[in-house]
């Protein structure tokens, strides 16, 4: 398959394209794209036939249990934020021009390294397929969960993880931290989150504890499949996951795919390094608008466009 995306020269500074993750998914998505574009049906029949069966029924019709099952979310919620783009570079020409960063909430870093044609599609769909079903089972044989704290800055909740036995998974914005652990550990942090004056805890409906120790096993067995395939160098800069700095080389791409199966996710540090790289317009690419909705509240001048259906793929800059 050719390059899925090919910008045009130069740089187009203070634009940054962003993906979301798992938790966007909805039965549905990417059906009236699919209906109104021939672009979004040739790639979601495409990773029908990558996967041998069919992707796109799950997104369009479920049942949600089938689709919320993370081995099919994470390749369900890249094919559909990639049909998106997709479809909006071939409505909105001045898309085209090279964004200064790309990013991807956890498994939407795929989405971004594809954009950023570091990881062909085909690549991308199979790699998630594994991700999901690795983290999957890592979720049933190590039981954990998940739940968001809210209205603790980051040393309070750390202290709270070290005190009840749990990890900080996600840190989503300032006052907005996701942590995990085996499910004794994580209702005991809610408590000691509640005790030192959290907004709101919220237990979430989760497979497993996410981007912490507990998904170990699932790192080790992305190794070998991130090791044997086809990656480049991406041609934009890929803020990643696990340092909120961007990754340039193949080399450091292999490295960010199997450490970020186990290692928090720093959206918040990397919402403000692309700030202060003088980004101001982001673009989101996927179902929902998890991620607009969190770069609005730390960004408040930062002009964000979210595309997440037929209706919205036609953008003016």
């Amino acid at each position: 398959m050719p390059a899925f995306v090919s910008f045009r020269d130069p740089i187009r500074p203070g634009r940054a394209f962003v993906f979301p993750g798992q938790g966007a998914q909805t039965v549905g998505m990417g059906k009236d794209l699919y209906d109104e574009f021939a672009t979004a049906r040739e790639i979601y029949q495409q990773a029908d036939d990558i996967l041998g069966f069919p992707l796109s029924r799950i997104c369009f019709e479920g049942p949600e249990q089938e689709l919320q099952q993370t081995r099919n979310a994470q390749p369900a919620i890249a094919v559909t934020s990639l049909a998106l783009l997709s479809v909006a570079l071939e409505h909105s020409p001045q898309l085209a021009e090279r964004p200064a960063y790309v990013a991807g909430h956890s498994l939407g870093e795929y989405s971004a390294l594809v954009a950023a044609g570091a990881l062909p599609f085909d690549e991308a769909i199979r790699l998630l397929r594994t991700r999901g079903e690795l983290m999957q089972t890592a979720g049933e044989r190590n039981p954990g969960t998940m739940a968001a704290v809210l209205g603790l800055d980051i040393a309070d909740c750390e202290e709270v993880c070290r005190e009840a036995g749990a990890e900080i998974c996600n840190i989503n914005a300032p006052g907005q931290i996701v942590i995990g652990g085996r499910r004794e550990a994580v209702v005991r942090a809610l408590d000691y989150a509640k005790a030192r004056g959290a907004a709101k805890v919220i237990p979430l409906s989760v497979s497993g504890a996410f981007h912490s120790s507990l998904m170990r096993p699932a790192a080790d067995g992305m190794v070998h499949p991130v090791a044997t395939a086809e990656i480049l160098d991406p041609q934009v800069p890929v803020v990643a996951n696990c340092t909120a700095t961007p990754v340039t080389s193949e080399t450091a791409v292999r490295h960010e795919l199997v450490d970020q199966v186990c290692r928090p996710v720093q959206w918040s540090d990397t919402v403000e390094f692309l700030g202060n790289q003088g980004v101001e317009t982001f673009i989101e690419f996927g179902p929902g608008r998890v991620l607009t909705a969190i770069i609005k509240r730390m960004l408040r001048k930062a002009n964000c466009i979210n595309v997440n259906g037929a209706s919205s793929v036609r953008i003016e800059l």
